[in-house]
């Protein structure tokens, strides 16, 4: 029996081999594989498409959040508001950095309860991370709270593209495989002023400034004086040239894959006797259901994958693995589960997945 999965890469095969083949021609002729004008053109392309003027682009989406908590100057004690639910890559670099972790609930979406967020601001609080979970929006509200005591908001963007993220002062995109679309691996870190994206683009590459490099022919040296000096240590987060070409071969093709992430979404919110979530880009769809583990048995004997994606963080041994005292999160802790939403879907696997959910009691 065919299997639908949860998760599939969205990507043009075709598209993607033809220029393979050029950025790897059998003479050798290309010079340029690593970070070069390829990966240029990509962030300034992204940056028009989607209405950004600071773009700077990553080997992954993890990469633009330390980065953007490194920009912040986030550092031992300092707190900082997350949501509960979410990738646990939103807050493992935070644990390195020695911050103090402030788990904030949900809302009945799943998303991090701005209310709970106001409550939880204190003078030590440095900074807010909000996620556009399965694509969804963040409400406004927090941003606004947020701006009332000049806290920096960092949005994790991983499960977005263009749709979902309006607001915050750090805006974290993902390529990862099977995101909206894929460069392999990758990411995208939106800047909101000059010096902060003129710094990322330091330490982006161990705090090398590349421009004044490439100004003096990559030479170090010139006349036996520095042409270029590193005044803070940085990483090695660049994207190279392989990376950004799918990313442009993907732009041209965004626009038809959300609409029909959409359409799909939509279908389930419309078609299915259940409580559905889900909206902005549609990485994610959600269904409640009140016995989960004999839901997801019996999808899986239609055939159906399912999975709940994510776990929340509180539970982790590296977040202190105590379930703590949120009230939303614990009641919907045990009941929500995500169901396939893929472009490799047919619109026959839409139909089968609403019948079968539609036939059951749970």
């Amino acid at each position: 029996m065919k299997t639908i999965p949860l998760f599939w890469p969205t990507y043009d095969g075709k598209k993607i081999k033809k220029a393979m083949e050029k950025l790897f021609p059998a003479d050798m002729s290309n010079r340029w594989l690593g970070q070069g004008a390829v990966v240029d053109e990509f962030e300034n392309r992204f940056g028009g498409k989607y209405n950004y003027k600071y773009c700077v682009s990553l080997n992954s989406g993890s990469s633009a959040l330390e980065l953007a908590y490194h920009l912040i100057g986030i550092g031992k004690g300092d707190e900082v508001i997350v949501p509960v639910l979410t990738c646990t890559a939103t807050n493992i670099p935070l644990i390195r950095m020695g911050a103090k972790i402030v788990f904030a609930d949900v809302d009945n979406n799943l998303m991090m309860d701005w209310q709970d967020v106001r409550d939880r601001i204190t003078k030590k609080t440095k900074a807010i991370v909000a996620v556009t979970l399965g694509g969804m929006p963040i409400d406004e509200e927090l941003f606004k709270i947020a701006k009332q005591h000049k806290i920096p908001v960092v949005v994790d963007a991983a499960q977005s593209l263009g749709v979902s993220e309006n607001y915050g002062d750090y805006i974290c995109y993902s390529f990862q495989a099977i995101k909206h679309f894929t460069t392999g691996d990758g990411g995208m870190l939106v800047l909101r002023n000059d010096k902060d994206y003129k710094r990322a683009k330091r330490l982006r590459w161990f705090g090398i400034d590349r421009e004044a490099k490439i100004k003096n022919n990559w030479q170090p040296y010139k006349n036996r004086e520095m042409t270029m000096d590193i005044q803070e240590p940085g990483f090695k987060f660049h994207m190279n040239d392989i990376s950004a070409t799918l990313g442009l071969l993907a732009l041209e093709d965004a626009d038809e894959w959300l609409e029909q992430r959409r359409q799909l979404g939509e279908y389930y919110q419309m078609n299915i006797s259940g409580r559905v979530f889900g909206g902005g880009s549609w990485w994610l769809c959600g269904i409640m259901v009140n016995d989960r583990d004999t839901f997801a048995r019996l999808l899986s004997e239609a055939g159906i994958e399912t999975n709940m994606a994510h776990l929340r963080n509180d539970i982790f041994k590296v977040f202190g693995g105590t379930r703590q005292d949120l009230p939303q999160m614990n009641y919907y802790e045990d009941k929500y589960i995500y169901i396939p939403l893929n472009l490799k879907m047919t619109k026959k696997d839409a139909e089968h997945i609403v019948k079968t959910i539609n036939a059951l009691d749970i």
